[in-house]
């Protein structure tokens, strides 16, 4: 199975500027070993996710952790912007599990009737943070954002990338988003935020805490106020049109088991309550 997208180009315009959303579909290998736990009660399968990019790392890692457990299933997951995951989703793209890094998303597709509704949860959350390159140390808080060493910032498009939504929220609720409209650098997903933090192309840029977490090239400036922004909830659900039903299902549930939930918290994310 193979995913053709489009690269995504963050501009520096007066006001926000449109942008292509872009993924890649990363193809994972499998590990063989032997367990008495988390079996699947299906036929062999390979699943099939789609997933928020900012769980790039983390899904990774939690691929290898459930693959020990069930060496004849495998995942193949797809990375990229809760918006342009939902699209490809609307548009038929065979998919067998959504992760989306708001409820926004799942709300589309759950009113389409794309989704098995009784597999929809709020598993993960995550915090806001402004971060700039790790040796210049310019920035104190988002307030200094305003000044005039900051040229350009970056944030993940608003209108397809819930970062990028939390990000304009956070700025609006400061009363500065008038004023760093200018400096705008729109991304295609918070991963590509990161990147042009990490090379200097961007003087700051907002993200997700967990994905500052996971560089060493950047510095975190600060943690923007939860109260700041909608909160941060990442959801997950089967697809209706999933031929793999069973399986989909059961790694759903293995999302919020204690091992799994482990490798999330060790990652800087934080277990949703409900």
């Amino acid at each position: 199975m193979k995913f053709f997208a489009l690269a995504g180009v963050g501009l520096l315009v007066s006001g926000f500027a449109l942008t292509i959303a872009g993924c890649n579909f990363v193809n994972s290998s499998s590990e063989s070993s032997t367990s008495t736990t988390s079996t699947f009660k299906s036929q062999s399968a390979t699943l099939t996710i789609s997933a928020a990019a900012s769980l790039t790392n983390v899904m990774e890692e939690v691929r290898l952790l459930w693959q020990k457990e069930n060496p004849e299933n495998f995942l193949t997951f797809n990375f990229g912007s809760s918006g342009s995951l939902q699209a490809q989703i609307e548009q038929g793209a065979p998919v067998d599990i959504f992760v989306s890094a708001a409820t926004k998303q799942m709300d589309v597709l759950q009113k389409q009737g794309l989704l098995l509704s009784s597999t929809r949860k709020n598993f993960l959350t995550n915090q806001v943070a402004l971060i700039e390159p790790k040796n210049v140390s310019a920035l104190k808080d988002f307030n200094d954002l305003k000044n005039g060493s900051v040229k350009r910032l970056a944030i993940a498009d608003p209108e397809s990338v819930p970062a990028g939504m939390y990000a304009q929220e956070v700025l609006t609720w400061l009363r500065i988003l008038e004023l760093v409209k200018p400096k705008l650098v729109l991304a295609k997903d918070v991963r590509q935020v990161l990147s042009y933090v990490e090379t200097g192309n961007v003087d700051a840029g907002i993200v997700y805490l967990t994905d500052a977490k996971t560089s060493r090239k950047v510095r975190i400036v600060a943690i923007a106020p939860e109260q700041s922004h909608s909160a941060v909830s990442y959801s997950v659900a089967v697809l209706k049109d999933s031929k793999n039903v069973t399986a989909a299902q059961e790694f759903v549930q293995f999302l919020s088991s204690p091992q799994a939930k482990a490798v999330f918290q060790k990652h800087g994310f934080g277990i949703a309550s409900n």
